[in-house]
């Protein structure tokens, strides 16, 4: 998901009460929710499509689940610390516990990966120890719905503790209830929506259901089939049209892109990442897409061009 979510997401995990666990609770539950981005820093040195293979890795897996928490926390600590000695510690702070600190941390962290995992670009929760990429095909990247309503519910819930009402946490805790039920319900649509298409067309080879903006009921549904064809068909509350004619074929048996790719960083890195590939016919050689983001405005973001070497 976008930061401004994942945000959202550890500020009403704060306002629904967790905060006042510990001093600046708040901070290790917004910045857990955000860190294991730390991965973007990729983009000072790697090139073209390499960020592809590298992000939603190392720092979304077990390792990072434990560590990136811990340095958080002896961070926030610190500068708790440091406050303290430079006499610039506000007075209203709770006391700081560290044990607290990493726990929330640790909640904050913990739901990075997982939202990431509910759309379709993929995430490799077991990093370092697999590869393996998960996709959850769930929500949309950036969900209009989940920042308006976590949006409302962190802002009413602040209002509310700064009058000094008791009932302060009801805004967040109520829409964290509707956020769990929102995406059961945008998952079953998903679900609902592949088995129509399969149901349709039994050989197919690959169906995923791919959410779109703002309309969170429909989906358009790509598909593969065993003749090497691919297309889509577009879904809504797992009621889908008929099958249309295929888009193009699928083109990734032919024998000169493995060839290429050998040694080349942007193509291993995109073979690595690309969950439905296509090969196409390309200005010097042959041009690679991932069938997810075909249409996307920014689609030269996804696309690498084998040459013979």
């Amino acid at each position: 998901m976008d930061n401004i979510t994942h945000s959202l997401i550890g500020a009403a995990l704060g306002q629904a009460g967790l905060k006042r666990r510990t001093g600046l609770g708040m901070p290790a539950l917004i910045i857990g929710a955000n860190i294991p981005d730390v991965d973007a820093a990729c983009f000072f040195w790697l090139e073209g499509t390499e960020h592809l293979g590298f992000r939603r890795g190392i720092t979304h897996g077990p390792i990072a689940w434990l560590v990136l928490p811990l340095l958080l926390a002896a961070g926030l600590w610190w500068y708790d610390r440091w406050q303290d000695r430079r006499g610039k510690r506000p007075e209203g702070r709770l006391p700081v516990n560290f044990k607290w600190l990493f726990l929330l941390g640790l909640i904050g962290t913990l739901s990075h990966p997982l939202f990431d995992w509910f759309n379709n670009y993929g995430v490799r929760f077991l990093e370092p120890f697999s590869s393996e990429w998960f996709y959850g095909d769930t929500l949309f990247i950036i969900d209009l719905w989940i920042l308006l309503g976590l949006g409302l519910a962190v802002w009413l819930s602040r209002r509310r503790e700064q009058a000094g009402r008791g009932d302060w946490t009801r805004p967040a805790v109520t829409a964290l209830a509707v956020l769990t039920g929102y995406i059961g319900v945008n998952n079953a649509v998903s679900v609902a929506s592949v088995q129509a298409v399969r149901t349709q067309q039994p050989g197919l080879t690959l169906a995923m259901a791919n959410p779109v903006p703002v309309a969170f009921w429909q989906r358009e549904v790509l598909w593969r089939s065993a003749d090497g064809h691919f297309g889509k068909v577009p879904c809504g509350f797992g009621t889908c049209d008929r099958l249309g004619p295929p888009l193009g074929r699928i083109n990734m048996a032919d024998p000169r892109i493995a060839r290429w790719a050998k040694g080349d960083p942007q193509a291993e890195a995109f073979l690595f990442w690309s969950r439905m590939p296509i090969a196409a016919p390309g200005p010097k050689g042959i041009l690679l897409t991932d069938q997810r983001f075909r249409d996307v405005p920014t689609r030269g973001n996804f696309t690498v061009e084998l040459k013979p070497h």
